[in-house]
C-alpha cells in the first residue's frame, strides 16, 4: 500500500507521515519534502530506523526540477513488497517530484491524504484551501482520496481549535466530494472530542530548530 501526504506548510504532514510510519509493518518512507527547512523526515530518523523504517531522501529532492530518472532506492521500494509513506513538499512545486513516481503509484493501491490545519495561510477558509489542494493535484498528476482534519498551534492548540477546524474541513468535504478520513492531534486533547470521524492520535516526533538548541 502507499500512502500519500500531503498539505501546506505547517499543516502536520510529515508528522502524521512518521506516525503512520511507525504504525505499519515492512515500511518505507520517503522524504519528498523540498520546500520545508524545519520539519524534515530526516530528523526523526534515528526513531524511524530504530523501529525498522526503511528512510529514503532522494538527492534530487532538493530541486523542484521533474527528473527523468528514478533513483535507483526509490524505484526498488516502488517495485518491492511493503508498505510506502511520501512525505510531499508543501505546494504544487513541492508535489512536482511526486509526480515522477506516478505511472509506479498508480500500478499499487493507494491513498492520498489532504492534511489540513486552518490556523496556517492559505488554508483559513475552504475557496484557498481547494485552490491549494487543486494545484497540488495538477502538479502531481494524482487526485486527493482522504482529508485529515489536524489544525493546531502547537502547544498552544485546545480542543476549540481542533473543532472548529473541523468545521472548514466539512466545507472542503461537501464542496468537492471527498471524504474526511480522521481528525488528527494529541491523543489528550482527542479525547475530549466528540466527532463522527476516526481520531488519529499523534505523538510528536519534531521541533522546530531552536527548541532543540540548535
Amino acid at each position: 500500500m502507499i500512502y500519500i501526504i500531503c498539505g501546506h506548510y505547517g499543516s502536520g504532514k510529515t508528522e502524521i507521515a512518521i506516525n503512520l510510519a511507525l504504525s505499519l509493518d515492512n515500511a518505507t518512507i520517503i522524504d519528498l519534502d523540498i520546500v520545508n527547512p524545519y520539519f524534515r523526515t530526516a530528523d526523526a530518523k534515528e526513531k524511524l530506523e530504530s523501529s525498522n523504517v526503511r528512510v529514503i531522501t532522494p538527492q534530487f529532492a532538493n530541486t523542484n526540477i521533474d527528473m527523468p530518472t528514478v533513483p535507483a532506492e526509490v524505484f526498488s521500494a516502488l517495485t518491492g513488497e511493503g508498505n510506502i509513506i511520501f512525505d510531499v513538499g508543501g505546494d504544487d512545486a513541492g508535489a512536482i517530484a511526486l509526480g515522477q513516481y506516478n505511472r509506479f503509484i498508480k500500478e499499487k493501491k493507494y491513498e492520498v491524504q489532504f492534511v489540513i490545519n486552518a490556523c496556517r495561510p492559505m488554508t483559513e477558509n475552504a475557496d484557498d484551501t481547494i485552490k491549494l489542494m487543486r494545484e497540488i493535484e495538477a502538479a502531481s498528476r494524482l487526485k486527493v482520496t482522504k482529508l485529515i482534519n489536524n489544525t493546531n498551534l502547537k502547544s498552544e492548540t485546545t480542543k476549540e481549535i481542533i473543532s472548529d477546524g473541523q468545521d472548514l474541513v466539512n466545507k472542503v468535504s461537501d464542496a468537492t466530494g471527498i471524504p474526511i478520513g480522521a481528525v488528527s492531534g494529541k491523543k489528550e486533547l482527542l479525547d475530549t472530542i466528540k466527532t463522527d470521524f476516526p481520531k488519529l492520535p499523534l505523538e510528536l516526533h519534531l521541533d522546530f530548530p531552536w527548541e532543540r538548541g540548535v
